[in-house]
């Protein structure tokens, strides 16, 4: 497995990175811990987690994947061989268990969910801290537009910043990144860094596949010119992409395990449009749509590490394969000539 300079740091991760969202959720702790031994048997060193996780969120399971995580670093003393990764989440007027619905990124909050962190994946110091969306307001998790009239009182970044510039000065953090972030959002995050003598972001974490290329207008240019690496998330847009649903509306996983309110982007008219086209790509190329979905994220060049999860080994081990898949440029022309006609409908 290629590994990876990440952004500024000195962190090498894996091409692909574990995602882990469903430990606690959709597999037990057994499951995500052969999971993860399984992920590093075929190189991968990069796990990436979250306080909120599993998903779908609840106060329930709130934190059972970090729990899951910690767990398993102890059982299997393999922390010093992993570049590990996890979130703080952002205000959210709906969450109202993450620290009494008071959450956000000022010193008291990113202190506590640290330290909260820390304990459930028994390490003392966390690889990559990130920001899971944005303090100011801010388009995410489907929404479409920017709408000032939305904006609401939130965190300045500088203060963020001096925030975490303290855990890292403590040894608690090593390097920091944001996520579902905009071009905007990264330039300020860069600009006060380098102006305040701050600690300077080195990843950003954002939904991309086939349905949502959006990180291609103008957020690429923005992170190849800041050396801020691209972590994607969502490769087979919750399942949509790899042709199950169109085969089979009730097929297990996601988009079926969870209600049609938690994920509407992946349901859209134009997103099943654009997968039947996709799916025929990678039938007339010899390929499922699984594979061509997951070669096109792997071989693109703005992205570090592509984050992949599963529910099972037998689809984590073909996911992982998927790696070894190059497009041919008549592929990626097919590709694009979709894309022109359907233009980001999973955005």
């Amino acid at each position: 497995m290629d590994k990876i300079k990440l952004g500024t740091s000195d962190l090498h991760v894996s091409k692909i990175c574990l995602g882990t969202m469903t430990f606690g959720e959709q597999n037990t702790e057994a499951e995500g811990h052969s999971q993860l031994d399984y992920a590093l048997e075929r190189g991968i060193n990069f796990i990436d987690t979250a306080e909120l996780y599993p998903v779908m969120p609840s106060a329930e399971t709130y934190s059972s994947t970090e729990t899951i995580i910690g767990n398993w670093l102890k059982k299997s003393g393999q922390r010093k061989n992993v570049v590990l990764a996890t979130k703080i989440a952002g205000p959210s007027k709906f969450m109202t268990w993450i620290r009494n619905g008071e959450n956000n990124f000022d010193r008291k909050n990113i202190r506590a969910a640290l330290e909260a962190s820390l304990k459930r994946l028994q390490t003392d110091y966390i690889d990559l801290y990130q920001l899971h969306w944005p303090s100011r307001n801010v388009p995410v998790f489907g929404q479409l537009f920017f709408n000032p009239a939305h904006d609401r009182p939130s965190v300045a970044i500088e203060e963020t910043l001096h925030a975490l510039k303290e855990l890292m000065a403590e040894g608690k953090i090593r390097y920091i990144g944001v996520s579902n972030e905009s071009s905007w959002g990264v330039s300020e995050f860069v600009h006060r860094s380098k102006t305040m003598d701050l600690p300077r972001i080195v990843s950003i974490q954002n939904g991309y596949h086939l349905a949502n290329r959006c990180f291609e207008s103008g957020l690429d240019e923005t992170c190849h010119r800041e050396e801020v690496g691209m972590l994607a998330y969502s490769p087979l847009a919750f399942g949509q992409l790899t042709g199950k649903y169109i085969e089979n509306p009730q097929a297990e996983g996601r988009l079926t395990h969870f209600p049609p309110s938690w994920s509407p982007r992946y349901l859209r008219p134009l997103v099943l449009e654009a997968t039947k086209r996709y799916m025929k790509i990678a039938k007339d190329n010899g390929m499922s749509a699984t594979q061509l979905a997951l070669a096109w994220c792997y071989t693109r060049w703005f992205i570090a590490s592509t984050i992949i999860g599963a529910t099972s080994i037998d689809q984590l081990a073909y996911d992982i394969d998927a790696y070894s898949i190059k497009l041919s440029d008549d592929v990626v022309k097919q590709i694009n000539e979709v894309h022109a006609e359907f233009m980001n409908p999973g955005q």
